[in-house]
């Protein structure tokens, strides 16, 4: 590797940890609900409409960053949304339970523009099914640190206070990687071009986008999505709702089967490692698998481990339809991501992933918690339904709208055709 690929690299990892910023509050999301629902005696109704609230936060964040990223230096974005985080975070752990949900609200806010940035990041790499996976790669990995040491160490110790001050610490050694991070779309595009990554000695939609003219499209990006877009961003939606909603409420689903807190952090801990490695996995397999099959693979795995989950009556049986589930979330978002990608290959529908993402988390918790009120296997049962669901569009009709866009695609402008020319032997593929 090259002296420019290594700082390619090197901000490639910069960008997974500021990723991470974002993705913690959700990752912790069952650790951060079971520990408050404890300290403040909250029904499993309010439990679950308090994570609502921190998503609707999220939400109107993904909506802000459309007109944020480009405006402010992403080194200095970064520290303001650390620092609003943290501060919200610590507020949370003195407050009352009146001011929670403002509080989360916040988190939620600030959360999301850094998941934003980090994909507005990634998405300017030439190989987006490696630098995607390596981001959700480096953030689950993080994130299974967290949770071993906060269920086991922090949090049947010191309680929501304690899990609440300890994540707003490891925030701020994430948020050390701004001295790493590039302070916009610029200097991305000088880093690749030096590192020679580049696609068939064309431009790569960093280096497009940084000397493009900013025409009507560019200053209104929603309004020139194309519809097909709009239906995958729809079916990353339902594929989110129920699964968030369950993993909202899998450390409830563990408590009901009367787990010691040592055994629950050991759950969450390799969870998210194996959720680390299955994104890793993509990053090395990429596009060999076509397009089809992915998400039937995914539908197999999220339902081997459900069924697991569902039969689960010891550690052993709810570990390892944990650990299966995640595996198959993971590799679903990964995919599901890199089809919206190649769907809008100007980069726009991307960056409304983590809105459709914050709708799901909106969604998900508050009926996840009504539906397990009636027993978890209804749960169960919405997860797996919205996983059908996905898997349908996006290997059905989603599938034929992007051969069909590639072959209109394939006599545009050498701005698009690095993009045109993968999508071609992706479908050939299918």
């Amino acid at each position: 590797m090259t002296r420019e690929g290594k700082q390619v690299f090197t901000l490639m990892i910069a960008a997974s940890f500021a990723s991470t910023i974002g993705g913690l509050p959700f990752n912790a999301l069952p650790i951060l609900l079971g520990s408050l629902a404890d300290s403040f005696e909250l029904t499993l109704q309010q439990t679950g409409m308090l994570g609502s609230v921190c998503f609707s936060g999220y939400f109107i964040g993904t909506l802000a960053s459309v007109f944020v990223i480009e405006r402010i230096c992403w080194r200095k974005l970064t520290i303001i949304c650390a620092f609003g985080a943290i501060s919200a975070l610590v507020c949370s752990s003195f407050a009352s339970v009146e001011w929670q949900a403002p509080l989360w609200a916040l988190v939620g806010f600030f959360a999301a523009l850094m998941t934003c940035l980090g994909l507005r990041i990634m998405g300017q790499m030439a190989n987006k099914e490696r630098a995607l996976g390596l981001r959700q790669g480096v953030e689950l990995s993080v994130t299974a640190l967290v949770l071993f040491i906060l269920p086991a160490f922090i949090t049947i110790q010191f309680g929501f206070q304690g899990t609440a001050l300890a994540l707003s610490a490891v925030i701020l050694i994430l948020s050390t990687s701004v001295f790493l991070l590039p302070s916009n779309n610029q200097q991305i595009a000088n880093m690749q071009v030096k590192s020679g990554d580049e696609l068939n000695g064309e431009p790569t939609s960093a280096q497009t986008e940084a000397t493009a003219p900013k025409d009507e499209a560019t200053k209104n990006p929603i309004k020139y999505i194309d519809p097909i877009v709009w239906c995958a961003l729809a079916a990353f939606f339902v594929f989110g709702a129920g699964n968030i909603g369950l993993w909202a409420f899998l450390e409830r689903i563990g408590n009901s089967l009367e787990l010691a807190p040592a055994e629950m952090g050991t759950v969450f801990a390799v969870l998210k490692l194996l959720g680390g490695g299955a994104a890793l996995v993509i990053a090395l397999v990429g596009e060999r698998l076509g397009l089809r099959w992915p998400y039937a693979l995914v539908l197999l795995v999220i339902t081997f481990g459900l069924v697991l989950l569902w039969r689960a009556d010891s550690f052993i049986t709810f570990a390892l339809g944990a650990w299966i589930w995640e595996v198959g979330f993971t590799w679903g978002c990964v995919y599901q991501t890199a089809a919206v990608a190649r769907l809008d290959p100007k980069g726009r529908g991307i960056m409304l992933i983590p809105t459709a993402f914050a709708l799901s988390s909106m969604v998900g918790p508050g009926l996840a918690g009504q539906l397990f009120e009636l027993g978890y296997a209804w749960l169960l049962l919405w997860a797996f339904g919205s996983s059908i669901v996905a898997a349908l569009l996006f290997a059905g009709p989603l599938t034929k709208g992007l051969r069909q866009k590639n072959s209109t695609e394939t006599d545009e402008s050498s701005a698009t055709w690095p993009v045109t020319v993968q999508n071609v032997s992706l479908a050939d593929k299918a």
